[in-house]
């Protein structure tokens, strides 16, 4: 049976133990981590590493007593306790692998792969291993999903027979930036990264508050028109040319479930970049760029007001080698519904982004080592936010016809 996790309900005491962590990836996105985890009370140390040596030896002067580690390799051969990989995305599966069985404990930016094979092995070496591995899934910490979450838990939509999850994210709104940055001088092959295999935020947002996971797929892609050498499959170094993506996926319980994957689309991304829509036989809940809507059969009620993050522009925000555009994904505050209250101390005041998601990100893996608990995104529940995706991509290859999704299952006592 599908079961979510309960949200822990108090900080994790400083006594419960400590880990070190080793940072894969000095790029723009790992710097907000680097500074969380450097604040926690449960972290003793950090190492660094970047095929960019400056890059690496720039994140670790940040932090007092950080150090610089030459390769990856030499990363795992080391005695840190855990590894955090912020790499690029088709990277993800072959590193966790290599970490754990190096006996690493790991935080996998998402996705957590790209190929169905990379899940199996993945979950089969947490298995084999009984190390944490986490994937930074910040929909699941998303406003929207935490509040339905516990609506869906109490059973006041009834029956969730529809829902939606979008991630709509133009290029030209910091991504050009962003791959360039990453990718280097042939960052055009990159950039044509398949919609579909980045599927995590808008799947993530919706299955991480209902109870089931997806069973089949039918997905239709939407060949791109700007011709500027992007998604151009003579480039691409994924043969890719859709840079939009929908698709329809049936769940366990009996619902559907519809995605959308924009990356050419007139829409204010900085204000909302994923949003979500459930629709139960009781009520229902829906998300614009600014606007939330509770509905049931009697009314319907602007509850905005809940899930909009409170910025706070104290703590260490060099965000000078992000785009503008990006800017406003690393510097969110945290929602009303959130419960900050089992979040350590040392985190108030201190960079959070998207939408309040790294708060919750960074004290989970470290309360999963310490603990021994599973961690919410565990890879069972990783492989259920991805996997639909790179199914979906497939789908879309083949003219949307319908394809089966396979189930990892639910982990160990679900």
């Amino acid at each position: 049976m599908n079961q979510l996790p309960l949200e822990p309900t108090s900080p994790l005491a400083p006594e419960a133990g400590s880990l070190s962590i080793g940072i894969v990836g000095a790029g723009q996105f790992s710097k907000s981590f680097a500074t969380l985890w450097d604040l926690h009370p449960n972290v003793s140390q950090l190492a660094v590493t970047d095929l960019q040596p400056e890059r690496a030896e720039q994140l670790a002067a940040h932090y007092d007593g950080a150090t610089v580690v030459g390769s990856f390799e030499e990363m795992l051969a080391s005695d840190v306790d855990a590894v955090a990989i912020f790499t690029q995305r088709w990277t993800h599966g072959p590193l966790v692998l290599a970490a754990l069985e190096a006996g690493k404990h790991v935080y996998s930016a998402v996705p957590m792969a790209v190929e169905l094979t990379e899940i199996e092995q993945i979950i089969a070496a947490v298995e084999r291993t009984g190390l944490t591995y986490m994937m930074g899934e910040t929909s699941y910490y998303n406003p929207a999903t935490v509040y339905m979450r516990e609506r869906i838990r109490s059973g006041e939509l009834g029956q969730v027979f529809y829902s939606e999850g979008d991630y709509v994210h133009d290029m030209d709104l910091g991504f050009y930036a962003a791959y360039q940055y990453s990718g280097g001088e042939n960052w055009k092959a990159t950039a044509s990264y398949p919609p579909m295999l980045y599927p995590t935020h808008a799947l993530g947002g919706v299955l991480g508050a209902l109870p089931a996971h997806a069973v089949s797929v039918s997905c239709l892609g939407v060949k791109d028109r700007r011709n500027d050498g992007v998604f151009d499959r003579e480039v691409s170094m994924f043969d890719n040319d859709v840079s939009n993506a929908t698709a329809l996926f049936e769940l366990s319980d009996g619902g559907c479930l519809r995605t959308n994957e924009m990356r050419r689309v007139g829409y204010p991304c900085h204000i909302r970049e994923s949003r979500f829509r459930f629709f139960g036989t009781e009520a229902s809940f829906e998300q614009l760029a600014h606007q939330t809507v509770w509905n049931d059969k009697t009314e319907s009620r602007d509850i905005s007001a809940d899930f909009l993050p409170v910025r706070d522009s104290s703590g260490d925000t060099d965000l000078s080698d992000v785009d503008p555009a990006l800017r406003a994904a690393f510097t969110s505050g945290t929602a009303p519904v959130h419960d900050r209250s089992r979040l350590p101390h040392t985190f108030e005041g201190a960079p959070n982004g998207h939408e309040g998601a790294h708060h919750f990100l960074a004290d989970d893996f470290v309360r999963a080592v310490v603990t021994g608990e599973l961690p919410p995104v565990n890879a069972w529940l990783a492989a259920k936010f991805t996997a639909p995706g790179i199914v979906a991509h497939a789908s879309a290859r083949d003219g949307g016809t319908r394809m089966d999704i396979p189930h990892f299952g639910d982990g160990p006592g679900r």
